[in-house]
């Protein structure tokens, strides 16, 4: 069944879209109440357990940008809250990351978690009628303020080297003209690689990059490898 966004037709919704702000109707204090215990938990973890070092600035960013595309490498599952762990807690409401929907949306308790903890798009990997691509876009169209994670790679990196970006990031950045802010997470395949149950103690480096304007494809792989070669030489192998 094809979603009218539109139309909420809120009784007939499924739980895994019943929080994004497209539909939903009044402020979700559940929510609210999970993500300030959520957010407690990583900096205690990115504090203690995860040494986080961040090099950029949100905060400079977060004024000049209310509509962004924040795109990183993908080697663990600790990629996306390591991210979401870096940007300060007042930005997360307009926070959201895109969620393979067989992972994160598999049973109640990972969709309670993606829903109200991450704010997780669920992006169905199988889907061939653009579902998941109108969902996006019709997001970072339609809201004020957006700040939407995505990982162009498209599944996790099994030896820890950057792939080439699938096209689903330029065909978002350029239908919405919304531009690009590069990330590369330093050291994550090494404290948690796939095949991995729980993620090592250790130093994690997140780096904020420059801001890309809507552009190809082929011009976001070509500048973020320019741009991830002068941090670490040897992360596309």
């Amino acid at each position: 069944m094809k979603w009218n966004y539109e139309n909420e037709q809120w009784v007939q919704l499924p739980p895994h879209l019943k929080h994004l702000p497209l539909f939903t109707r009044h402020i979700d204090l559940t929510s609210w109440l999970f993500r300030v215990l959520w957010a407690i938990f990583l900096k205690l973890t990115f504090t203690f357990y995860i040494r986080l070092e961040v090099k950029g600035n949100f905060k400079k960013l977060y004024k000049k940008y209310p509509k962004l595309i924040l795109i990183s490498n993908h080697a663990s599952h600790l990629d996306a809250v390591s991210i979401a762990a870096a940007i300060p807690f007042r930005y997360w409401l307009d926070l959201y990351i895109s969620a393979a929907k067989d992972y994160w949306f598999s049973n109640p308790f990972f969709t309670f978690f993606s829903s109200h903890c991450l704010g997780a798009i669920p992006i169905d990997r199988k889907d061939r009628k653009g579902e998941a691509i109108k969902l996006c876009t019709t997001l970072l169209k339609k809201l004020e303020r957006i700040w939407l994670i995505l990982f162009p790679e498209g599944t996790r990196s099994k030896d820890g080297l950057i792939h080439p970006f699938k096209r689903g990031v330029s065909l978002f950045s350029q239908s919405t003209q919304t531009p690009i802010l590069f990330l590369y997470l330093e050291g994550n395949s090494k404290l948690w690689p796939k095949g991995s149950f729980w993620p090592r103690p250790g130093k994690l480096i997140l780096h904020v990059g420059p801001v890309l304007p809507p552009s190809s494809i082929e011009v976001i792989n070509e500048e973020y490898k320019k741009w991830v070669l002068t941090i670490n030489p040897k992360a596309y192998g």
